[in-house]
């Protein structure tokens, strides 16, 4: 299908970070770098919201000395290097003082969805980083060999079991997922849940099992949601989605038997689209498309422009201006 659509939310990353892997368990240089005077502290509260600017779309990072004066008994987990200034992570227990820092720096706390799509590319991708690492910090308390609490070290990303006669060493997860725009003779395949917006479809996704490669997981959710038999698959491209802790791998694939039959009820509906009901569903407003959060937005926006010519930006665009 061409080269895959470039841009998805929370990626790219690389491009801007270097995470310091190799120096996060040297104790000297970590207290250099949070000394640093340009230095910058994000801070995520309980429910892993980030304080944003109470009057812009940026995140409220701390500086130095505010990391001083207001949270200096927190530890600071390092992310990386950005533009050659060292960025670290705090994360918050206490809601009330969560509330009390809000109110102090004149900021506003919001979650991942819903500062995902107002943040400049590079800063929602280091709060998608930053959020995932403290779901993990927080859900990871006990050793799963042993039963024994667990201490965080290397910075913040690995923790280690504090019963000696075990010791075991504990690393972040993802849960790995797939999700895919699947085509047959000229239309894709699209399904939608009870519980979204009227007229909301989006491509079919799900997690992968244990000894199951990327390819079968696609072919067994397909068939488990909508009875559809997938044959040729083909990698897009993949997104963090820190909804606690996945990565979303996108798929382009093709239907060997087109046969919708739903099973297990977890979609509503589903439906095959070609490109023309789907713009006209979007000018009349009957056809609602994921949102551009998801890797679900780009899989569906290169099918339209690889089979029809059609840019979804900018019929979405048409329909706001006719609105």
């Amino acid at each position: 299908m061409g080269a895959a659509t470039q841009g998805n939310t929370f990626a790219g990353l690389s491009l801007i970070l270097d995470r310091m892997a190799e120096r996060r368990d040297d104790a000297a240089w970590l207290a250099t770098q949070a000394g640093a005077s340009d230095a910058r502290f994000l801070l995520l509260d309980a429910e892993g919201r980030a304080c944003l600017h109470a009057d812009r779309d940026a995140l409220r990072w701390l500086d130095p000395g505010e990391r001083q004066r207001l949270c200096a008994d927190m530890p600071a987990w390092l992310l990386g290097i950005v533009y050659g200034r060292p960025h670290f992570l705090l994360a918050l227990a206490d809601d009330a003082r969560a509330g009390a820092l809000e109110a102090g720096l004149a900021a506003r706390r919001a979650s991942l969805r819903e500062a995902g799509l107002l943040l400049a590319a590079d800063e929602a991708g280091l709060f998608a980083y930053a959020k995932g690492l403290a779901h993990w910090q927080r859900e990871t308390r006990h050793c799963t060999c042993c039963g024994a609490p667990l201490a965080i070290v290397s910075a913040g990303h690995r923790m280690h079991c504090t019963n000696t006669a075990c010791g075991r060493l504990h690393f972040p997860r993802t849960d790995a997922a797939i999700i895919v725009i699947v085509e047959h003779e000229g239309a894709c395949l699209l399904g939608r849940q009870a519980s979204w917006p009227p007229g909301r479809y989006s491509t079919l996704a799900g997690f992968v099992e244990p000894g199951e490669a990327l390819e079968d997981a696609v072919r067994r959710e397909v068939m488990e949601e909508s009875g559809v038999l997938v044959g040729e698959v083909h990698y897009h491209s993949s997104q963090p989605w820190p909804m606690p802790a996945s990565l979303m791998v996108g798929f382009t694939a093709v239907a060997r038997n087109p046969a919708i039959r739903l099973r297990d009820r977890e979609l509503e509906d589903a439906r095959w689209f070609t490109p023309q009901q789907i713009a006209d569903g979007i000018a009349d407003g009957s056809f609602l498309p994921p949102t551009p959060l998801s890797v679900s937005y780009r899989l569906l926006q290169h099918w339209l422009r690889e089979r029809a010519g059609m840019e979804l930006d900018a019929l979405l665009a048409a329909r706001v201006a006719h609105a």
